[in-house]
């Protein structure tokens, strides 16, 4: 599978019905010019506030151009509104069935409060092996971004690691911590996908507790990297950037260490979003120019700490950072380089297309657009169909070609995208 193929994805799709009306008010877009508007201010006094340009601002609000997450989030924090309320997350559709994957929100939500309280009930505690089975089917549909499983999954098994953390001491506690603090990263992108931002940041918190209590340094520097993307979310870019440089501050680069070299891999690619989303152009490819020597120096895509890092990542990550800089050409040009084998993580594979629609769409290029928007949801569908920036390429598509039966109406009927 590569990056520019035209795959056989639209069979999967019923013939959309005739005059669906497209809900023009779902668009980041619109919801952006409605927030501004009720502040009274014009797009260049928003766009100065937010220090995006004004002719870009304009053109995501009139829908001729996608959102990037860092522009959602300047423009929210210079209108104080939350990001959910401009990506209109979470998504309940109406739907039973598909809105039953927010059930298990309430119930994840008691477990993170609860997380350093003794268990309400003496019973027995999971063995090692049994948790470390538990956490690694946790990090397995994640992976492939079944977020009904993983939902399903998460309160029972941080209860158990809970337990666990109880009852065990010496080395075996830290091996719980460690396992936890992998449970807690699952826990957060199942929270951030559904679009539970509040929650996300809370799980942060316990990240870096479990990271901490469980001695692991290079499970520390991963903690700097989830509070550095919470404090990217928040528009406090600089402190975002700090927190990050001295995450790669404590990574050892001569350290030959298999899971080191992937750490420090991934530590320089989300130093490359964050210098993305302050334009710094320089950094951005710098930073991916090193991720990339890792790459080649590790030889495969391994999967320590569940980073799923390698030649394949960085280069898939190329496309990412040229998203976020807002340029579509550039971003295209490094989808050339993406080869997708089929032991690529859906996550990760599914995320590729999603940035590759939102790049061709950028440079005009409708068609490919959508075929890249249908090979996501191929690959992850739960992933395309719940992603705020997937179903703004899908309104943008649907917005441009109104009065056509097209395969995009049945992807945004699909998504529930529709009046």
């Amino acid at each position: 599978m590569t990056a520019n193929c035209h795959t056989d994805v639209a069979d999967d799709l019923q013939p959309s019905p005739e005059n669906i009306v497209m809900d023009d008010e779902q668009r980041i877009g619109s919801r952006i010019a409605t927030a501004r508007k009720l502040r009274g201010l014009t797009q260049t006094q928003l766009a100065d506030r937010a220090h995006v340009s004004a002719s870009i601002l304009r053109k995501v609000e009139q829908g001729q151009r996608p959102a990037t997450s860092a522009l959602v989030t300047s423009v929210a924090a210079a209108l104080r509104v939350d990001r959910a309320e401009l990506t209109g997350q979470p998504y309940r559709s109406g739907d039973r069935r598909q809105d039953a994957v927010y059930d298990t929100v309430p119930d994840l939500r008691r477990e993170l409060i609860a997380y350093r309280l003794a268990p309400a009930e003496d019973g027995p505690v999971p063995t090692l092996d049994a948790l470390r089975g538990a956490v690694a089917g946790l990090s397995a549909a994640r992976h492939r971004v079944d977020l009904f499983d993983l939902g399903a999954r998460l309160p029972a098994v941080l209860a158990d690691l809970r337990a666990a953390s109880w009852s065990c001491t010496g080395p075996d506690r830290e091996q719980v911590m460690g396992l936890l603090a992998e449970a807690y990263y699952a826990a957060r992108q199942f929270l951030s996908k559904l679009g539970y931002s509040d929650l996300a940041v809370l799980v942060t918190d316990r990240y870096a507790w479990a990271a901490e209590q469980s001695g692991d340094p290079l499970a520390l520097a991963l903690a700097g990297v989830l509070r550095a993307l919470d404090l990217d979310a928040a528009a406090d870019r600089r402190a975002a950037r700090s927190v990050l440089e001295s995450a790669l501050g404590s990574w050892d680069s001569t350290d030959e260490d298999r899971a080191s070299i992937q750490v420090g891999g991934f530590l320089h690619l989300m130093a490359g979003y964050l210098a993305a989303h302050v334009g710094d152009e320089s950094g951005t490819w710098s930073h991916h120019a090193e991720a990339e020597a890792l790459a080649i120096r590790l030889g495969r895509d391994e999967d320590a700490y569940r980073l799923a890092f390698g030649p394949t990542n960085v280069a898939i990550w190329g496309t990412a950072l040229g998203v976020e800089l807002m340029d579509g050409p550039k971003a295209v040009a490094k989808a050339a380089r993406v080869h997708l084998s089929s032991d690529v993580q859906p996550e990760r594979a599914g995320h590729h297309y999603i940035d590759l629609a939102r790049a061709q769409l950028m440079n005009g290029d409708r068609p490919d657009a959508l075929y890249s928007l249908l090979t996501a949801r191929k690959i992850a569908p739960q992933q395309t169909r719940y992603h705020p920036l997937a179903r703004d390429t899908v309104i943008a598509l649907a917005k441009a070609d109104r009065r056509a039966t097209t395969t995009v109406r049945s992807l945004a009927t699909w998504m529930g995208i529709q009046d």
